[in-house]
């Protein structure tokens, strides 16, 4: 497939068929995430690939018990890593600094794009993948999971297999010219933001996620159900003192 094509019909999948993922095929993959582009050549990153039933049932439910987590042959945790660069480092008498969030905030990038070249890479061989961004919500409990060390963090999962079926719909997105900024940032006028965010609004699931959460709009499934700000305020004070205990910083 084209790979524009490729790109533009990207699915979440959540239902994988019980067909198991080849370790020749998950070595190919994983040495395709691992061509992306990243900090000074460092690659601040580790993915763990968890295939152990036990073990994917002991991290479900800091992922919030998503049925994907059990169901799809491999789970991939992708790591801000810099322990191993600093180890490398130490043996090799060079002083390292990077016990700091500027460091972090590098290796953090370089995990995600490792993360988007791994799904790219699997989609083309006909596997579907989703992202769970719930790793950053409970990431201690995830590094206990997985016997993470000191100086790496967990910034994202991806569950990855064969899709149950092909009828997986494609999720909407925001109309190029929402995202797009030429030049300079241009920054939205209340009459931009109505065009832009129309085509959601009007989305039949949509409506109905508003009519059956007895909200005004679906501005506010966001704010009051989905994303709340009591647990934004949670979340972001544990995963700071995670980083924190992990000595990021």
């Amino acid at each position: 497939m084209d790979i524009l094509n490729l790109l533009n019909s990207h699915k979440s999948i959540r239902a994988y068929a019980d067909k198991d993922i080849s370790e020749d095929l998950l070595d190919e993959l994983i040495n395709a995430s691992c061509r992306a582009s990243n900090t000074g050549n460092m690659q601040l990153y580790s993915i763990i690939a968890t295939r152990d039933k036990q073990l994917k049932e002991k991290l479900a439910p800091y992922h919030f018990n998503q049925k994907m987590v059990t169901e799809a042959p491999v789970v991939l945790t992708f790591c801000a890593d810099l322990n191993r660069f600093e180890k490398w480092c130490d043996q090799r008498n060079a002083q390292h600094g990077y016990d700091n969030f500027q460091s972090f905030y590098w290796a953090t990038i370089d995990a995600i794009l490792a993360a988007q070249n791994f799904c790219i890479a699997a989609e083309s061989r006909g596997l579907g993948i989703c992202f769970l961004g719930t790793t950053t919500y409970l990431t201690k409990e995830i590094i206990e999971v997985l016997n993470i060390p000191k100086h790496v963090v967990p910034v994202t999962t991806v569950t990855v297999g064969y899709p149950k079926d092909d009828n997986a719909p494609l999720s909407d997105r925001l109309p190029v010219e929402g995202v797009l900024h030429k030049e300079t940032y241009h920054d939205y006028t209340a009459a931009d933001i109505e065009r832009i965010y129309a085509p959601k609004e009007a989305l039949p699931e949509n409506q109905n996620f508003v009519k059956i959460n007895n909200k005004e709009n679906l501005a506010q499934i966001f704010t009051d159900i989905r994303y709340k700000k009591e647990d934004n305020e949670l979340f972001s004070e544990r995963l700071l003192n995670t980083l924190k205990e992990q000595g990021i910083f």
